[in-house]
C-alpha cells in the first residue's frame, strides 16, 4: 500500500507528531528550534540511508522526521492569550464593529457575528418586540449598538464539550445580548469586497427560499440547512429522527453536497459540449464559490481542496487515487491547522471518505462495478468478447431475461431491454448504497460513540432511501432558488416530507440506546483491527481474523459491559454545572444511583427556543463520562424550565426505573415529561413529607411537599420536592428552589435541624435561605448552583454575606464548576472541577 498510496504513511507520522504535541501541553518540553533540528537530521539521515539502498532505515529515519516536524508544526502555534474588552461581562454599554457575518433570522431574534477589532468577533443576538421588524445587516455594515457583552463560558463538568476552545478557533471571544431598538447602521463599509459579494449571493439565496416557502417553516428551515449551511431556522425536533437513525450527516453541509453539485454541473457543461478540461475547471471554481456561500464551512472546503488536487492531477494525465487524494488534502489542512486533528468534523469527514476507498472501492470494484459496466450497449453482442467472462455472462443473462419479457408480455425487444437494465440499475444503486453504508457505519462507529453516544441500528436501510432523496434536493433546490421555481420549491418540499417519513418510520424500530465511550485499550483494539483489514497482507487469512476480532470489540462497545465508575461503601453528591439550573446526581454506597433535576434553560414563560438541551448536551454527557448507562431513580423537584428542561433527553437515555415528583400543576412542560415516562414504561411515584425510609443504603426524608400543601395553577418555586438524605454520621438537605414560606412551615414543625452540606436553596436567591433555616441548620458547607455571570444576581449578596457570617464554606458551579462531596459516613471529601 506505501506504494500504491505514497502519501499515507507521511500523513500517519505527521498526525503521530501533532497528537504528541496536543497531549503534551509543552510540547515535550521542546524549542521549536530543537524540534526541527531533529527533524532536520533524521530527513538527512533517511536520505543517505536511500542513497545506499538502505531502505528499511531510510523508512523508519523518514517517518521519524516528519513525526518531529508534526511536534514541531504544534510548537509553533502557542495558545494565543484572548483579547480583552474595557468593559465589564454583563454591563450595559454601547459596542462598535464590523458586521463579518451577515444576519440570520431565528423565530424570535436575529443573530450575527461582528468584530468589535481585528481579530476579536463577538457572536451577537438581538431581540425585538412583537411590533418591531428586525435590520437588515448584510456583511460589511458598520453598527454600534447598546448590549451586554460577556466572555464566552464553558460547562465545567467532565465530558462537557469545550465551546470557548471552539469559538476561540473562529476567533469568537464573547457572546452579546442587545435590543434591536438600539442598534443603528454607521456610514461606510467595512470588510472586504471578495466576502461582500460571496455572502451577498449567500443571503440572496436565503431571502429567495424565504419568499419560496413563505407559508411552510418546516420546508424553509430544513432547505435554509442542507443548502446553504444555515441553521437558525432549523427546529432541533425537526432532526431528532435523523440523529436517532444514523442519517442526520445527510442534512448538513458536508462533502457529499460538493460531489454531487459537481457531478451534476459536470454533466451539464459536458453535454453543452464544454472540453473536459475547461468544464473541470469551471466546476472546481463552483465549489469554491459554494464554499463561500456555506460561510467557508470546513467539510465545503476540504471537498473543494480535493477536487482541486483532482484537478490538477488529470491536468497531468495523472491517475486520480482516492486514498492519496485524501491524505495530500489532510496534510494541506493540518499543516494550516493542526488542531484540526482532534475536531470531530475533520476525523468524520476524512475517515468517511477513507472507509469508502479502503473498503466500498474494493468491494464494489469486485462485485456490482462489472455488472453495471456489462449493461452498457447491452443489445451490443459483439462487446462481449472484450470484457471479463463474469461481466459477458451477466450481459447474456439479461439479453435472455429480456428475451423472456418479450415473450411473455409481448414487448418490443427495446422496451425489454431498457426495463432490464434500469430494474438492473437500481437495483445495483440499491446494493451499492446498501454496501457503502454498511462499512461506513462500521468504520464510523468508534467515533460515532465518542462522540455522540450512538450507533443506529436502522441505518442502513435509512439512508438507503434519506441519502439519494436529499442528494437529489441539492442540485434540485439551487436550480429552484436560480429559476424562482415554485413547482422545483413544491417538489423538494415533497422530497424532504419523503425523506421525513422515512426516518420516522425508522425512528420507530430505532432502539433508545445509547452508549458511553468505551475504555482507551478497547477503542484502540477495534482501530488497529479495522486498520489490519484495510491492508491487504500477504496472508490470505489475516483481513478475515482482523474483522472478526473487529466485530467481536465492536459487539463489546456497543453492549459497554463496564461498571460505572463509583465509589462502592460510600455516598456520593455531584453538583453539576448546568449554568442558571439544578442537577444533582447522588450515588449511594449500595451503587444505586439518582439524578434529582436535568437543568434547563430559563425561559419564564417566553416562547423563546434554545438551541441548547441540558439534560442531551450537558448532563448526559457528564454521566457517560462516568460509564452510566441507566440510572434508578431520576427525580424532579418542580416543573420549572431551569430544573426539568433536560428531563425529556435523560429519560431517554438512561431509562430510570421511576421517576419521583413532588407538587405537579398542570402546564405543558409537565405533560411533555409525564407522556415521556409513561411511553418508556417508568412509573411516576409522587413524594411528599413523610417518615423517612431506606434507599442505597441510606436513609431519605422528604421533607416538602406538605401533606396539605395546595399547589397554584402554575408550576412555582415552592412546589420543590425538598429532601434529606443521611448516610452514617453525615447529611445533606438538598432544597430544590424552596422559598422562605416553606422554609418557614419547616422551621415551626422542628423539621430543620443540623446538616452537614446544604444545597442553598433557589440559586442562592434572597427569597430563599432564611436566618431561620441557616441557624436550626448550621451547615458546615453550602453549594450554589448557579449559572456564569448571570442576569439574575444569583447568588445574592445577602446570602453570600449570611453565610459567610455563619462561617459555611461556599462552593459554587459557576466560579468551582461540577462539585463533588464524598461522604464515607464519617468524613466527607470535597473536591472542584476548577482549581
Amino acid at each position: 500500500m506505501r506504494f500504491r498510496e505514497p502519501l499515507l504513511l507521511p500523513f500517519f507520522a505527521i498526525s503521530a507528531g501533532i497528537t504528541i504535541g496536543l497531549l503534551s501541553k509543552g510540547p515535550l518540553q521542546f524549542s521549536v528550534l530543537n524540534l526541527l533540528a531533529a527533524a532536520a537530521t533524521l530527513g538527512s539521515l533517511a536520505f543517505i540511508a536511500y542513497v545506499f539502498s538502505f531502505r528499511a532505515v531510510m523508512l523508519a529515519a523518514a517517518m521519524a522526521s516528519l513525526l518531529f516536524g508534526g511536534i514541531a508544526l504544534v510548537a509553533s502555534r502557542p495558545a494565543p492569550e484572548p483579547p480583552v474588552l474595557s468593559v465589564p461581562d454583563n454591563r450595559l454599554a454601547i459596542f462598535t464593529g464590523c458586521v463579518v457575518d451577515p444576519a440570520l433570522l431565528a423565530v424570535d431574534r436575529e443573530r450575527f457575528i461582528v468584530e468589535l477589532a481585528p481579530g476579536a468577533r463577538a457572536q451577537v443576538s438581538l431581540f425585538a418586540r412583537a411590533d418591531q421588524e428586525f435590520p437588515n445587516l448584510p456583511y460589511g455594515t458598520n453598527v454600534e449598538f447598546r448590549g451586554k457583552v460577556r466572555r464566552s463560558h464553558n460547562y465545567n463538568d467532565p465530558g462537557a464539550f469545550d465551546a470557548v476552545h471552539f469559538l476561540a478557533r473562529q476567533r469568537i471571544y464573547w457572546t452579546a445580548s442587545a435590543d434591536a431598538a438600539t442598534l443603528r447602521t454607521l456610514p461606510g463599509r467595512c470588510g472586504n469586497r471578495f466576502s461582500a459579494v460571496i455572502f451577498g449571493i449567500r443571503s440572496a439565496a436565503l431571502d429567495r427560499l424565504d419568499r419560496l416557502y413563505a407559508n411552510d417553516a418546516y420546508s424553509n428551515g430544513m432547505m435554509q440547512a442542507i443548502l446553504i449551511g444555515a441553521t437558525a431556522k432549523l427546529d432541533r425536533m425537526w432532526t431528532e429522527d435523523y440523529r436517532s437513525t444514523g442519517t442526520f450527516h445527510a442534512l448538513v453541509i458536508s462533502g457529499t453536497h460538493v460531489a454531487v453539485l459537481a457531478a451534476v454541473l459536470l454533466f451539464f457543461l459536458r453535454i453543452c459540449a464544454v472540453p473536459a478540461p475547461v468544464a473541470l475547471f469551471l466546476t472546481i471554481v463552483a465549489a469554491w464559490l459554494y464554499a463561500g456561500v456555506t460561510g467557508w464551512q470546513a467539510p465545503v472546503l476540504r471537498s473543494a481542496a480535493g477536487m482541486t488536487l483532482y484537478g490538477i492531477a488529470r491536468c497531468f494525465y495523472r491517475q486520480g487515487r482516492l486514498l492519496n487524494i485524501l491524505a495530500a488534502v489532510a496534510l494541506f489542512f493540518l499543516v494550516a491547522d493542526p488542531e484540526q486533528l482532534f475536531d470531530a468534523s475533520f476525523q468524520l469527514s476524512f475517515l468517511a471518505v477513507a472507509v469508502i476507498g479502503a473498503f466500498v472501492v474494493p468491494v464494489l470494484e469486485a462485485t456490482s462495478a462489472p455488472l453495471a459496466r456489462g449493461l452498457s450497449q447491452l443489445a451490443d453482442d459483439k462487446k462481449d468478447v472484450r470484457l471479463l467472462p463474469a461481466t459477458a455472462q451477466f450481459r447474456v443473462e439479461m439479453r435472455l431475461l429480456a428475451r423472456t419479457l418479450v415473450l411473455v408480455f409481448s414487448l418490443p425487444a427495446r422496451a425489454a431491454r431498457v426495463f432490464v437494465v434500469v430494474t438492473a440499475r437500481v437495483t445495483l444503486y440499491v446494493y451499492e448504497i446498501f454496501i457503502t453504508s454498511l462499512f461506513i457505519q462500521i468504520g464510523l462507529a468508534l467515533p460515532m460513540v465518542i462522540y455522540f453516544h450512538r450507533l443506529s441500528a436502522s441505518g442502513l436501510s435509512a439512508n438507503a432511501i434519506v441519502v439519494p432523496v436529499l442528494g437529489a434536493i441539492v442540485p434540485l433546490g439551487f436550480l429552484a432558488i436560480a429559476m424562482n421555481s415554485l413547482t422545483l420549491a413544491h417538489f423538494c418540499a415533497w422530497l424532504l416530507n419523503v425523506a421525513r417519513l422515512a426516518v420516522a418510520l425508522h425512528a420507530r424500530w430505532e432502539p433508545e440506546w445509547r452508549i458511553p465511550a468505551p475504555p482507551l485499550w478497547l477503542a484502540a483494539a477495534f482501530a488497529v483491527a479495522l486498520l489490519i483489514a484495510a491492508l491487504r497482507g500477504r496472508r490470505p487469512w489475516s483481513r478475515p481474523v482482523a474483522w472478526i476480532a473487529g466485530c467481536a470489540a465492536l459487539a463489546v462497545i456497543v453492549i459497554h459491559p463496564f461498571a460505572p465508575v463509583i465509589e462502592r461503601g460510600k455516598f456520593e453528591l455531584d453538583v453539576i454545572d448546568v449554568g442558571q439550573g439544578d442537577s444533582l446526581l447522588t450515588v449511594f454506597p449500595n451503587g444505586q444511583t439518582m439524578l434529582i433535576d436535568t437543568g434547563g434553560i430559563p425561559s419564564f414563560g417566553r416562547a423563546r427556543k434554545a438551541g441548547l438541551d441540558m439534560g442531551e448536551d450537558v448532563v448526559s454527557p457528564y454521566l457517560w463520562s462516568r460509564s452510566m448507562m441507566h440510572l434508578d431513580v431520576v427525580v424532579m423537584t418542580h416543573a420549572h424550565e431551569d430544573h426539568m428542561g433536560g428531563m425529556g433527553a435523560v429519560l431517554r437515555n438512561f431509562h430510570p426505573r421511576e421517576l419521583w415528583v413532588g407538587a405537579t400543576p398542570d402546564s405543558p412542560e409537565w405533560r411533555s415529561v409525564r407522556d415521556t415516562a409513561e411511553r418508556l414504561h417508568i412509573p411516576i411515584v409522587h413524594r411528599e413529607q413523610g417518615a423517612p425510609f431506606q434507599f442505597g443504603n441510606s436513609v431519605i426524608e422528604v421533607l416538602a411537599p406538605l401533606p396539605d400543601y395546595e399547589p397554584d395553577a402554575t408550576p412555582k418555586n415552592n412546589d420543590s420536592l425538598v429532601m434529606r438524605i443521611r448516610f452514617g454520621g453525615t447529611s445533606f438537605l438538598l432544597t430544590g428552589d424552596m422559598e422562605k414560606k416553606i422554609e418557614e412551615r419547616l422551621y415551626v414543625d422542628g423539621r430543620l435541624q443540623h446538616d452537614d452540606v446544604l444545597k442553598v436553596g433557589h440559586h442562592g436567591s434572597r427569597t430563599s435561605s432564611t436566618p431561620d433555616l441557616l441557624d436550626a441548620e448550621r451547615p458546615a458547607f453550602g453549594i450554589v448552583s448557579a449559572g456564569f455571570d448571570n442576569t439574575y444576581g444569583h447568588p445574592h449578596p445577602a446570602v453570600l454575606a449570611a453565610l459567610k457570617e455563619r462561617n459555611v464554606t461556599l462552593m459554587r458551579t459557576d466560579e468551582d464548576g461540577l462539585v463533588t462531596v464524598v461522604s464515607d459516613g464519617r468524613r466527607l471529601r470535597i473536591t472542584k472541577a476548577m482549581p
